[in-house]
Formats: C-alpha cells, structure tokens, sequence
C-alpha cells in the first residue's frame, strides 16, 4: 500500500476535500511507474483496460484489506494515460466505465474569480448539473457552491444514492466543489450529500436544478434545457425594436395549476394549457400574460411564492421543454410574457437554501436581518457576492433559456427597508443609520442594468 494511514482513512470516512489527488492514476513520486486507485463499495474485482492507446497495459486493482479501496502500481508505463474501469460486482454483472477520477475540473480560475466576485453571468452553465462530452466520454458535471461543507458527494439512481461512489473536490478556497460523472445522462436523479460545517450528513437538492421529481420528492433531475426548438425569432425581434415604456400594455394574470382545471383536482399541463389560454387572451385583447410564479416550490399553497428551485419550472405541470412550448405558443400569437419572480426571500426547508452547508449560506445569520416576519421565510443576503450572482444570473436565465418578456419582483417593499413588518428593537439600521436595506437595492439596480443589457425590450 502507497498510500499512509491518514490519506486511507481519509478516503475511507470520507473526509478528504481532494479526493482526486489520491484516486484515479498518478505518476509515481520517483517517476518509476504509476499507481491507480478506486474507491468502488460494489466492487470484487476492478481491471484497468485502456481506453485509446492499446499498447498501454491492462492489469488488476487489488482491494487494500477491510475497505472499498483498490490500488495497483505498474512499471512498465510513466505517462498517465486514458483508462476505463472494468468493474465486476459482488453478484457478478460486470461494467465498463471511464473512472470519474480521471478528469480534470469542469471549471477554470477564470469561472471561479468571476464566481466570487459576484459577476458570472452564466454561473448556470458552471454549477448544478450540466451534461458534457469530455474526451469523447458523455456524461455529466456536477457543481455545488458550499464553502463551509466538510464533504460533498453526488448521489443518485446511478450510484445507489450511497455517498461513498462520488465524493467531489473543493475547488480551492472558491467553496464550489465539482466533479464530472461518465454515463450520468438526461433524466437522471440526484441530491449532494453534505456533511455539513458542524459533522452532520444532510441530503440537499441542487440550488441551480433545472428540473424536480414532483413534490414532495426532491430530487433534482438532470436536463438540457437548450435543446427546445423556438419558433419566436420574429417575436423577439419585434421586442427587441418595441419601446416598452411606450407601447401599450393589458396583463392578463394566470396560476397555471388553477385555470380552467380540467376536473376539480386535475389541472391542464403547460403544453394542454397553450392553445385554449391563447384563444381566451386573443379574444379579451390581453397584450401579455403574467404567471404566477411557476419556478419549482415544495409548498403549493404558497402559490409559488415560497421557491425551493430558482432555476426550474414547476414539474407539476410537465418538463422545462413543455413550459418552453407554452411560451413559444404564446410568442407565436404576439402575446408576450411576464413571470413573477421571487428574489426577496426562500423558505426554511433545510433540504433546499436553508442552511445549505450548515451555517447561513444564501441568508443572514442574525435573524433581524434573515427571518421574515410576516412569512416566516428566510431573507436573501444580498451583500454577499456569490448570493447576488445566484440571483442575477437567475434572472438572465429564464429571460435567455425560456424567452421570458419580462420579470415582475414580488414583495420588493421588504427588500428596501430593514424595518419592514419590525418593531424598534427587531431590525438593525444601515451603515448610515437609516432603515434603507442599501445592499438589497444595489443588487435591484444592478439586476435592472444587467438584464436591460443582456435582452433590450424586456420589462
């Protein structure tokens, strides 16, 4: 064994925030050679079969006694090459797979400096899950924000949700850990097991999820969405020319689990929704349609109001595809349209934002600041950098990747003052001393720069 007793152990309890510095294939210190490791709890036995060059050796892991680590060394090659795992399981079914460890971060400096900063404006094509080809090899990286964690995994229907198959890496002192999953395709179900700052296992889903099982599961699911046809490129023309301060405007407000329900307790699904929806507007000489809020929400009383995933439409009523054909429908009839969205505030549920790696991630730690009173949610901590990133590029997503007309700010009033709905004694003043949340409204100012930049004629 080349690997001492703390680094085993290490990979063992899974306490290692690199895990890639020690499994996978390394050169060996005094370049004689190269050692291969790999941590399989399904494993019984564990070959190394190259992938391209097949003059490289083909040779066997051996299992390190009383753990789930397997480790071998050859001499006979120095240069680390691409290799796939041949993997035989404890029932005897064999798999093929490149090793996950085998890849280098899905995320450069660049992405990360930007990241921490606050101006990545696309931090949704870095984080959550993103479907990728990586050295002919399709699969899927993962990336989570979480800088206060202990230890990160993927786990999924592809790993029997069992934490020790995929523990990522921290990304240096960024807070994001990432790691790239071969074979993990569209569809798949997933959460990020975190042991938290305080030692504690918790089961989050992602923050940047694109779709969710229905509530109230909460596995996020993996998902392309820029793969929907649009048919609207005359609509966002004509949009892009429109003084929209100017033109005339009618907004017809819709909850799409409740509009013309097709039986009491059964609702029309975004794609049944399009064509009676566009006939009614057509008919009462409506401009725009604004939809309640429709990203993803585990409490449906809430109306949408209380977001669990900012980056999903609701799965209740289809796929992001279908609520992609809903617009397109509506864009094709010259309707436009507006969706409320919701960046003042999340709710509690420690399986979503709250306390996301164990301390105030996405909130403040001192409720005068993080609790609402009225709702009992938590309050965006807007000064913090990578919060606001969250929620800009947030807001960049659904008018890029859904072709929203425009965003309609709910409860913007308990962003602006710090004594919103407080008595004198249950709110802390601003820098100046006066009750203006002065990070809350930068973050407006500069979500309404950036947005009117990145889509001109949305409102």
């Amino acid at each position: 064994m080349l690997l001492t007793k703390d680094e085993l152990r290490s990979l063992v309890e899974l306490t290692h925030q690199s895990p890639h510095t020690l499994l996978g294939m390394h050169p060996l210190g005094d370049q004689s050679g190269l050692v291969v490791r790999a941590m399989l709890p399904d494993a019984a036995k564990v070959k190394i079969q190259p992938t391209h060059e097949k003059d490289k050796p083909c040779f066997d892991l051996k299992r390190i006694p009383k753990t789930d680590v397997f480790e071998a060394v050859t001499k006979s090659v120095h240069k680390v090459y691409a290799y796939d795992l041949v993997i035989t399981d404890k029932a005897g079914h064999t798999r093929r797979t490149r090793d996950a460890y085998s890849f280098l971060p899905t995320l450069g400096e660049s992405d990360l400096f930007l990241f921490g900063k606050g101006d990545e404006r696309k931090i949704y094509e870095k984080l959550g899950a993103q479907l990728r080809v990586i050295d002919g090899v399709p699969g899927a990286s993962f990336a989570v924000w979480a800088p206060n964690a202990q230890r990160v995994s993927v786990v999924g229907d592809f790993n029997n949700w069992d934490g020790r198959f995929h523990p990522m890496r921290l990304l240096g002192v960024s807070g994001v850990w990432e790691i790239f999953i071969p074979g993990v395709g569209q569809g798949a179900h997933y959460k990020f097991e975190i042991r938290d700052a305080h030692g504690n296992i918790k089961l989050n889903t992602d923050p940047f999820g694109f779709f969710f099982e229905v509530a109230p599961k909460q596995a996020a699911i993996v998902w392309d969405t820029r793969k929907f046809k649009w048919n609207d490129a005359a609509w966002l023309k004509k949009r892009c020319e429109r003084d929209a301060l100017r033109s005339p405007m009618s907004i017809y407000e819709v909850h799409v689990g409740s509009w013309q329900k097709k039986t009491a307790t059964e609702s029309w699904s975004y794609r049944e929704l399009a064509k009676p929806l566009v006939e009614y507007v057509k008919r009462l000489g409506f401009t725009h349609v604004e939809f309640l809020p429709v990203a993803e929400h585990a409490y449906y009383p809430s109306w949408g109001y209380q977001v669990t995933g900012f980056y999903a439409p609701t799965s209740r009523f289809g796929t992001p595809d279908d609520f992609q054909f809903l617009v397109n429908a509506l864009h094709e009839a010259g309707i436009g349209v507006i969706v409320d969205w919701v960046p003042a505030h999340f709710p509690r549920d420690e399986w979503a934002l709250a306390k996301f790696d164990g301390t105030a991630l996405f909130e403040h730690e001192d409720p005068r600041k993080g609790a609402h009173q009225d709702w009992g949610t938590l309050i965006f901590n807007f000064g913090r950098n990578e919060v606001s990133n969250f929620l800009v590029a947030n807001a960049l997503f659904w008018c890029g990747r859904f072709h929203i007309d425009g965003l309609r700010v709910d409860a913007v009033a308990s962003m602006l003052y710090l004594d919103y709905s407080r008595k004198e004694g249950q709110w802390v003043p601003n820098q100046f001393g006066g009750r203006e949340n002065l990070e809350a409204i930068e973050f407006l100012r500069k979500f309404n720069h950036i947005a009117h930049s990145e889509f001109p004629g949305i409102v």
